[in-house]
């Protein structure tokens, strides 16, 4: 397991169930002890978890695992969901696309394919696109959150007030048939709130670990999504009764 994704798993543990003991991490991860405690001091030094006598417990500040943590994690599934969503896309279309790991594959395959317009917050995903000659690239402005690479805010949703789209790709942090779709942040809910506001239609992507999720920020309900595309480890049940509620679920 490359260092990057073993940083992602201890997150997400650690975040999941609010500590977590080095002998619990080194099963989990099949890791030494010692490669333990060094990853634990190096994520504690960035803020991102406490470090505790024995462990770790959450930090004070956040419980959101920043994206490049989560860029190793679950790729493979996460490139199946990108070439199913981009399935969707008919030529020529006007896409928007917020954040995560997820939207930035499907902006790789869909810049590949060409000639598309990509309407974008994530300015990672900004710089990969800049030198594709078939992708004509709109930026929205706004106040940068360094866990998500997005530019959020007044002026991102201004912004996006001006534009349409025929269909904006939704990255989450949870997706629920009770709570709809959910994210971290308040101001990047209210900013995706718009990405969904100036399009046709709004596509969720999440793989199955965010299915049946609720985190702290409810950026719209179910009745505001036409699809969701996921991944078939996703539960069943859960998948079921957001379908019931109206959306389109494709798994793959």
């Amino acid at each position: 397991m490359l260092k990057p994704e073993r940083h992602a798993r201890i997150l997400e543990h650690v975040s999941e169930r609010g500590s977590a003991d080095v002998n619990e991490l080194s099963r989990l991860l099949q890791v030494s002890g010692a490669t333990v405690r060094r990853d634990l001091q190096y994520l504690d030094e960035l803020n991102l978890l406490r470090r505790t006598h024995g462990g770790a417990a959450v930090g004070s500040f956040s419980l959101e695992v920043p994206v490049q943590h989560r860029a190793e994690r679950r790729k493979p599934e996460k490139r199946a969901i990108a070439r199913a969503a981009a399935d969707l896309v008919p030529d020529g279309a006007v896409v928007g696309m917020t954040g995560g790991t997820t939207c930035t594959e499907i902006a790789r395959v869909l810049a590949e394919r060409g000639p598309i317009t990509i309407v974008t917050n994530a300015v990672n995903i900004a710089a990969e696109l800049v030198m594709h000659r078939d992708v004509t690239l709109v930026v929205v402005g706004g106040n940068a959150r360094p866990e998500s690479y997005e530019l959020v805010g007044p002026i991102a949703e201004k912004t996006l007030a001006d534009y349409h789209t025929d269909m904006t790709f939704l990255g989450v942090d949870g997706i629920s048939a009770s709570h709809g779709c959910t994210t971290h942040d308040q101001l990047e809910a209210a900013t995706d709130r718009a990405f969904a506001a100036s399009s046709s239609s709004t596509v969720v992507v999440a793989d199955h670990s965010k299915i049946g999720r609720v985190t702290f920020a409810r950026i719209c309900p179910l009745t505001g999504v036409r699809d969701l595309v996921t991944d078939g480890a996703s539960p069943e049940p859960e998948l079921a009764a957001i379908s019931a509620a109206g959306v389109r679920v494709t798994a793959v």
